[in-house]
C-alpha cells in the first residue's frame, strides 16, 4: 500500500470521501445514540462537549460546528480512539465497511439493471467494488457491525453478505437516489424501505395475476387499436406498458392512505391507455373518435389524445374520483394546470396538508429534462401559496425522446430526472420489464408522499416499439435499437413466462387474459376496476348554472351607500398594536377618508372595495403575482407590514381577511418568480372553482409573454376545445409613460386576435368605479369567462381618474363611457374621438387646450366582446357627426387598431370618415428615447385633432 492510501486509511473516517458517512451518522446518534457502534458513540459525545457553547454536557448544540470539527481534528489527528493496533486496523476496516455502504446507496443506481433492451454497458465506479477500500478475499468473510443498515435485524454480518445485500438493494431492477436529501428522517425512511426487502417485493398469487391481468390489457388496447384503425395516430404505449400497472397500484394504494381524489396530468404517450383501462372510459367511445364522429356541442372541439376524463371507481376502501386533465401537444404545460386543481379541490375540502388529493403528473424523458415549465413548477412543490402536498411524477421513459436516442443530445444531465434534485425529491429508477418492482416503486411513492408530503418521482425505463406517433418510422435514424426492439417479446410475455414457470398460472390461463380482453374489445366492454356511474361526491361543483349561458354585459354591480362605508371602515382599521411604515400610515389614513366620503376615490381604493364587497357576499377572491400583496406600483397594500417585525416572523395584517364574521377567504400571494407556471397553476385553479374570483396579476404586462402558452392553449381556446369553462382574471399593467421598449406595453393586440365565439372578455378601464365593478361583474354574472385586465400605471394616482362612492353604489361597468363634459355640444360635434386607456386623459387635456369643442372623446372600455348596442348608441347623440377617429397610445401595427376598425365600421354611417391617430408602426413595442416618446405623443394627439386621414365609408 503507498504512503498516500495508508494517510488516506487513516483519516479517511473523518473527512474527504468518506464524510457524507460520518455525517450520516452523526445524525443516527443525534436520532439515537445507541444505534451507532460504541467507539463512534464515544467519540461524538466528546465532540459535543467540545461544540457545546456553554461547556454544559447537553446534545443539543448546532450540527454544524460539529461537522467542521471532524475536519479540523481529523487533520490534527485528535480524538482518535485509543486502541491496540489491531483493533485500530479493524476499527479502519469497520469505517471502509461504512464507506461502501454509503457508496452504494449514493452511486448503486449507476449499476442497477434499468434497461429493458440492455443496450448499455455497465460503468467503471471504483468506489462500489470491495477493492477500492484495499478489502482482501479474507475480509469478505470477515463479521463487521451492520447496525446503521436495515438488512437484518442481526448487529454482524461478513462483509460478503454485506456486499451482496447492498448489491441487490440498490443495483437491481430498481435504481434509487436520495441521499443528497438533507432530512436525515427522509433518507433513513427510504433506506429502511429498501433495504429490509432488498428493494424485491414479496406479492401474494392474487396480486401477481392482477399485474399480468394489467400488463395485458395495456398490450390488449394497443394491439386492437393497431390492427383495426392502421397508420392512425394514437401514441402507442407499446413498450411501456408497466405504466398501467403503475397506475393501477398508484390508484389503490393512494385511496388506503387516504386519498379520495387524484388529479392527472400527461401528454400523449399512453393517454389513450390510461382513459381506458385507467379512469374506466367506454372502449366503444374511443373508437368512434378514431371514426371520425363528433357531437355538435363544441365549436372546435380537439383530437383524441388531448382529451380529458373524469369518473368515479371503486377501490378497497371507498371510491375514488379520478380526473385527467384537457392538454395540448405542449407536453408539459399541463403540469401548473393539475397543481392549481388540485389545490381548489383541496381548498374546498379544508385538506390542508394534501392528504385527500393527490396530484399526479406523468412525463416523457425528454420532454421531463427539456421543459422549463418542469422546473418552474417544480419550485412550486414547498411555497405556501402554491404546495399541494406533495405530486408525484411517473416517467415513461423510452430512452429515445421524441427523435433522438442518444442522451448527449437530449439533456445535459446523466438521468432525465436529475432536475428534481433541485427541490430534493426522491427517485426511483425501475426496469418497466419488471412490473412487479414497478408495483413496488409506486407503492414506496404514494407511502413517501403520504409519510412527507413532498414530492416523488418514478421513472419507468422502458422503450417504445413504435415510432414518435404511428406514422413515423424510427429505425431510420436509430436502427440498432430498434433491431434490439424487434426481437423483445413484450413485457406481458416475459412476466407471464414467469408465471408459468413460477407454477402460479398455466400458459392456457396467460392466453385466456388475451382472449377475454380481446372479447371486451370487440363488445366495446368497459375494461378497468368497476365505474361508479351514479356516485354523488360530497365535494363535487355543480357547473351547470354557468354552462350554456348567452353573452350579456348587464349585471347588478351596484352596493348600497352604507355597506360602502361600513366595509371602508372596516378594511381601513388597523390593530392598535401595529407599527406601520409613515407611506402606508398615509395610504390607510387617506383610504379611510375616501369612505367617508371626504376624498375621492383612487384606483387602490376602487379596487381594495371590489374585493371586500365579494367577500363579504360569499364569493372568495385569490390574488396572486409577483409583489401583488403591495402591487409592483405601490398602490394596493393588501398586505400590511409591521415595522418593528420581519415579516416571517407573522408581522402581517391582512383588512381583506377581515370585513365581516363570516366572509369567504380572500388570499394574497406574492408568488415565485415564474409567469408560466404561476399563471398555468392559476387557470388550473379558476377551472375546478367557480366561485372564487381568480387572479393573476403580471408585475408589468408584458410578463405576460413568458405564459404565452397557457394563454393560446388554455385561456383563449379551452371552452371551444374541451368544453371547460373558467373565470380567471389577469391584470396585466398597461401604459405607455416614455420609460422604453419593456413594460409599456401588455401586447393588447395578442389578446384581440385570439378573440371569437366571445371566448373571453378584453378590458381597460380607466377610472377605480369601473374596475369596482369589472371585479363584481366577473363572479356575480352567471357564467364564466377569462377577463383580461389591461390595469394602469400613472393612473393609478392620476388626480382626474378619481370616482366617488355614490358611483360604487349606483352605478356598473360602463363597457362604453360617453362624452362627460358639459361644454360639449351634441348638435356641434363633427368628429368623435374613440380610444381605450391611459390616452384619454391625453386627449382630455389637448382638446382643453385647443378649445375643441366640437369633438366628443368616447371610451371604449371593454374592447372584446365588442359593445356594439353601447357605442352605436354614443355615436347616434351627435347628428352632424362626419369623422370617427381611433386613437391609441400603441404603434399602429399593434393596440387595438386592426382587430377593432370592423367593429367602429359597423357602427357608422354611410359617408362619415374613419381616421387613426397613434404612433407609427414599429417593430418595438415603445421607443427608447423620452423625448421621441413626448414627440410621437404630440403627433398622436395633433393628428386627434387636426386634418383627418381616413377612409370614407360607403354603405
Amino acid at each position: 500500500m503507498n504512503v498516500m492510501m495508508k494517510q488516506y486509511q487513516l483519516n479517511s473516517y473523518l473527512f474527504g470521501g468518506n464524510a457524507p458517512y460520518v455525517e450520516e451518522l452523526y445524525e443516527a446518534y443525534l436520532d439515537n445514540p445507541a444505534s451507532v457502534p460504541e467507539n463512534w458513540r464515544e467519540y461524538f459525545d466528546r465532540m459535543q462537549l467540545v461544540a457545546a457553547a456553554d461547556g454544559t454536557e447537553s446534545r443539543d448544540v448546532a450540527h454544524a460546528p460539529v461537522v467542521e470539527s471532524f475536519a479540523q481534528r481529523a487533520k490534527a489527528n485528535a480524538f482518535l480512539p485509543r486502541v491496540a493496533e489491531r483493533d485500530l486496523s479493524i476499527a479502519r476496516k469497520q469505517v471502509d465497511v461504512q464507506s461502501i455502504i454509503a457508496a452504494y446507496r449514493f452511486l448503486g443506481s449507476r449499476w442497477a439493471d434499468l434497461d429493458p433492451l440492455k443496450r448499455q454497458e455497465r460503468p467503471r465506479i471504483p468506489e462500489l467494488e470491495p477493492g477500492f477500500y484495499d478489502f482482501s478475499e479474507a475480509d469478505m468473510d470477515t463479521v463487521f457491525s451492520a447496525t446503521n443498515t436495515y438488512f437484518t435485524t442481526a448487529e454482524h454480518m461478513t462483509l460478503r453478505e454485506i456486499v451482496a445485500a447492498l448489491r441487490e438493494t440498490y443495483c437491481g431492477t430498481i435504481g434509487a437516489e436520495f441521499m443528497y436529501i438533507t432530512d436525515p428522517a427522509q433518507k433513513r425512511w427510504l433506506q429502511q424501505r429498501l433495504e429490509s426487502t432488498r428493494s424485491k417485493p414479496s406479492f401474494d398469487v392474487q396480486t401477481k395475476k392482477d399485474i399480468l391481468e394489467r400488463l395485458t390489457a395495456a398490450e390488449g388496447l394497443e394491439r386492437y387499436l393497431h390492427t383495426k384503425y392502421v397508420g392512425q395516430k394514437r401514441f402507442s404505449l407499446e413498450g411501456g406498458e408497466s405504466f398501467i400497472v403503475s397506475m393501477d397500484q398508484l390508484v389503490s394504494r393512494a385511496a388506503t392512505k387516504g386519498v379520495q381524489e387524484i388529479v392527472i396530468g400527461m401528454a400523449h404517450r399512453g393517454r389513450l391507455n390510461v382513459l381506458v383501462n385507467i379512469l374506466g372510459k367506454m372502449p366503444k367511445d374511443l373508437f368512434a373518435e378514431f371514426e371520425g364522429k363528433h357531437g355538435d356541442d363544441l365549436p372546435a372541439g380537439d383530437v383524441k389524445y388531448h382529451q380529458g376524463f373524469s369518473s368515479d371507481v371503486s377501490t378497497p376502501v371507498g371510491p375514488m374520483h379520478l380526473s385527467l386533465a384537457f392538454n395540448p401537444s405542449h407536453l408539459e404545460i399541463v403540469n401548473p394546470v393539475v397543481e392549481g386543481s388540485a389545490m381548489a379541490r383541496q381548498d374546498r375540502r379544508g385538506d390542508e396538508k394534501g392528504d385527500q388529493v393527490l396530484p399526479v403528473l406523468v412525463h416523457g424523458d425528454a420532454a421531463f429534462a427539456g421543459q422549463g415549465v418542469v422546473m418552474e413548477t417544480l419550485n412550486l412543490a414547498q411555497t405556501r401559496g402554491y404546495g399541494t402536498g406533495g405530486t408525484i411524477h411517473l416517467v415513461i421513459n423510452n430512452q429515445i425522446g421524441f427523435t433522438t436516442s442518444d442522451p448527449r443530445d437530449s439533456r445535459s444531465t446523466l438521468y432525465c430526472s436529475d432536475v428534481v434534485k433541485m427541490i430534493e425529491a426522491p427517485v426511483l429508477h425501475v426496469n418497466g420489464d419488471d412490473p412487479e418492482a414497478v408495483a413496488y416503486a409506486t407503492q414506496i411513492a404514494v407511502d413517501f408522499r403520504a409519510e412527507f408530503h413532498k414530492d416523488i418521482v418514478i421513472d419507468i425505463v422502458c422503450f417504445r416499439k413504435l415510432g414518435h406517433n404511428e406514422q413515423d418510422t424510427p429505425a431510420v435514424t436509430q436502427p440498432l435499437m430498434y433491431k434490439k426492439i424487434s426481437q423483445h417479446p413484450g413485457t406481458r410475455r416475459l412476466y407471464g413466462d414467469k408465471l408459468v414457470a413460477q407454477k402460479l398460472m398455466a400458459d392456457a390461463d396467460v392466453e385466456q387474459y388475451v382472449k377475454d380482453y380481446r372479447a371486451a374489445m370487440d363488445e366495446g366492454k368497459r375494461t378497468s376496476d368497476p365505474v361508479l356511474s351514479n356516485y354523488k361526491r360530497q365535494y363535487s361543483v355543480d357547473w351547470m348554472p354557468f354552462l350554456n349561458r348567452k353573452w350579456t354585459d348587464a349585471a347588478d354591480t351596484g352596493v348600497p351607500l352604507a355597506e360602502l362605508k361600513r366595509i371602508g371602515e372596516r378594511i381601513t382599521t388597523i390593530p392598535e398594536t401595529m407599527k406601520l411604515h409613515p407611506l402606508v400610515e398615509k395610504v390607510v389614513a387617506d383610504r379611510r377618508s375616501m369612505a367617508e366620503g371626504k376624498l375621492a376615490l383612487d384606483w387602490g381604493m376602487g379596487e381594495h372595495l371590489g374585493f371586500a364587497t365579494l367577500v363579504a357576499s360569499g364569493y372568495a377572491v385569490r390574488l396572486s403575482g409577483q409583489d401583488c400583496g403591495r402591487g409592483t406600483f405601490t398602490h394596493r397594500h393588501a398586505v400590511l407590514h409591521d415595522q418593528s417585525r420581519e415579516r416571517w416572523d407573522s408581522g402581517s395584517y391582512i383588512p381583506l381577511q377581515n370585513v365581516t364574521e363570516k366572509q369567504a377567504p380572500f388570499t394574497v400571494i406574492d408568488s415565485v418568480l415564474s409567469e408560466e407556471a404561476v399563471l398555468g397553476f392559476e387557470y388550473g385553479y379558476a377551472t375546478a372553482e367557480p366561485n372564487t374570483l381568480v387572479i393573476w396579476e403580471a408585475q408589468f404586462g408584458d410578463f405576460a409573454n413568458g405564459a404565452q402558452v397557457v394563454i393560446d392553449q388554455f385561456i383563449s381556446s379551452g371552452e371551444v376545445k374541451w368544453g371547460r369553462v373558467n373565470g380567471l382574471t389577469l391584470m396585466l399593467p398597461h401604459g405607455y409613460e416614455g420609460q422604453g421598449p419593456e413594460h409599456s406595453s401588455a401586447r393588447l393586440e395578442r389578446f384581440l386576435q385570439l378573440c371569437a365565439d366571445n371566448n373571453m372578455q378584453v378590458c381597460q378601464p380607466t377610472t377605480p368605479a369601473q374596475i369596482f365593478h369589472l371585479l363584481r361583474r366577473q363572479m356575480i354574472r352567471l357564467f364564466r369567462k377569462p377577463l383580461v385586465i389591461m390595469t394602469p400605471k400613472s393612473l393609478l394616482r392620476n388626480k382626474e381618474a378619481v370616482s366617488s362612492l355614490q358611483d360604487l353604489a349606483k352605478g356598473s361597468f360602463q363597457t362604453v363611457i360617453p362624452e362627460v363634459s358639459a361644454d360639449i355640444d351634441a348638435n356641434k360635434v363633427k368628429r368623435v374621438v374613440a380610444c381605450s386607456g391611459k390616452v384619454y386623459y391625453d386627449l382630455v387635456a389637448s382638446r382643453r387646450e385647443r378649445s375643441a369643442d366640437d369633438v366628443a372623446i368616447l371610451r371604449v372600455e371593454q374592447l372584446y366582446p365588442f359593445p356594439h348596442k353601447a357605442f352605436s348608441a354614443e355615436l347616434k347623440k351627435y347628428p352632424n357627426l362626419t369623422e370617427v377617429v381611433w386613437a391609441q397610445d400603441e404603434p399602429q401595427n399593434q393596440g387595438a387598431w386592426f382587430q377593432i376598425q370592423h367593429n367602429l365600421l359597423e357602427n357608422m354611417d354611410a359617408g362619415q370618415k374613419l381616421g387613426y391617430a397613434g404612433r407609427p408602426a414599429s417593430a418595438s413595442p415603445a421607443v427608447g428615447y423620452y423625448a421621441k416618446h413626448n414627440e410621437q405623443l404630440k403627433a398622436l394627439l395633433d393628428a386627434a385633432f387636426g386634418k383627418l386621414k381616413g377612409f370614407v365609408i360607403n354603405k
